[in-house]
């Protein structure tokens, strides 16, 4: 079994990344100890009460809620971008852990494979 990082840092509209990303991590979780990561724009993702159906996209934020179901666990967000963006006082609509800067290269050292979005 391999610890895989999922890096989400893209904005979740606009294309495709975000929507890979939880695909990915969803798929690897049934072998493989998945950690997910929001950094810089990614935090985006975490936003409650999105309307991407208004610039015809797809809502898919709320699948972000499937990865409790498949044991994903440990997700982490960071905190200097959370604060970058004025979002530190934001409900954010998963369980996730705030970390810092020193904590996330920690995270992303103790890993075998990274994957960023």
């Amino acid at each position: 079994m391999k610890k895989v990082a999922i890096i989400i840092s893209s904005t979740p509209h606009g294309s495709a990344k975000g929507r890979e990303a939880l695909d990915t991590a969803l798929a690897l979780s049934t072998f493989n100890h998945v950690s997910v990561f929001f950094i810089d724009d990614g935090v985006f993702h975490l936003l409650a009460n999105q309307h991407p159906e208004l610039i015809l996209m797809r809502d898919y934020i709320a699948t972000f809620n499937m990865l409790e179901l498949y044991d994903i666990e440990d997700v982490y967000v960071s905190k200097a971008s959370l604060d970058k963006r004025n979002l530190n006082q934001t409900p954010l609509n998963i369980v996730n852990q705030v970390i810092d800067e020193n904590q996330l290269t920690q995270q992303l050292a103790n890993q075998d494979v990274v994957l960023r979005f």
